[in-house]
């Protein structure tokens, strides 16, 4: 064993010298090995698990792990210089803004992804220094590390599975009638909405009403299990009502 642990020695010598880059650092390696499998397990996990199903966006799924693994590659070899870390994590935003300015992300999409960007963060830079002369470590721990994925882990369970949060869907609606906005007409209006959408209608929200072409835009809220965390039930696409 001392053997090979001279023979890795001699060879980063020389590798080092020759192109400047060693052979093999074995603690290195091994802990950005551990790091990376922990990372890419939760990621996966919160994007596959927790975001998915409910979206079925497979786009911002796969957006999601290759950001955060790039990410997390990038500021783990960036880690112990606070500078060239924050202008990494300055790029990625500058990417995102300019790539994603010409579609309207939905504030959950990203919520999602400033998470999973947060979790790559945060393993990457997990490491632990030993101080000689005070012999003593200093620094993130495993457990530690375990601890703060367990915590996102939890998180998204929490506001995607759990029934502490009981989000209900939502669609906007033009509506042809303006005759059954008025406020003693509202059950009339909720049972033509029903009839013509086939949703069980929570609640209804009125908004602007043009009543030079008998239309009105309206909110309606309802349950349905397949429209949660549908990114287009929440987009409104009438820019003004006449156009």
């Amino acid at each position: 064993m001392i053997g090979l642990i001279d023979l890795i020695d001699k060879l980063n010598y020389e590798f080092a010298e020759a192109i400047g880059l060693t052979l093999l650092d074995v603690e290195q390696s091994i802990g950005m090995a551990l790091r990376f499998c922990m990372n890419i397990f939760v990621v996966s996990v919160i994007a596959r698990f927790f975001y998915f199903p409910r979206s079925k966006r497979r786009d911002y799924m796969f957006v999601f792990i290759i950001m955060s693994m790039s990410i997390f590659m990038l500021v783990s070899f960036m880690g112990g210089d606070s500078l060239k870390t924050g202008a990494a994590l300055g790029l990625f935003a500058i990417f995102g803004i300019i790539r994603y300015r010409t579609e309207a992300i939905p504030i959950r999409e990203m919520t999602y992804l400033f998470m999973l960007v947060s979790v790559s963060v945060v393993n990457a830079l997990s490491s632990a220094t030993y101080h000689a002369k005070a012999d003593y470590w200093d620094g993130v721990g495993i457990v530690t590390l375990i601890f703060a994925n367990l915590v996102f882990l939890m998180l998204a369970w929490i506001f995607e599975k759990s029934k502490l949060l009981n989000e209900h869907c939502s669609k906007y609606i033009r509506y042809d009638n303006v005759n059954l906005v008025a406020p003693e007409k509202r059950e009339e209006l909720k049972a033509d909405l029903e009839a013509r959408t086939g949703l069980k209608i929570i609640s209804i929200e009125v908004g602007t009403i043009d009543f030079l072409k008998d239309s009105v835009l309206i909110r309606i809220y309802y349950d349905e299990d397949m429209d949660k965390g549908c990114s287009i039930a929440n987009t409104v696409r009438f820019n003004k009502l006449g156009q």
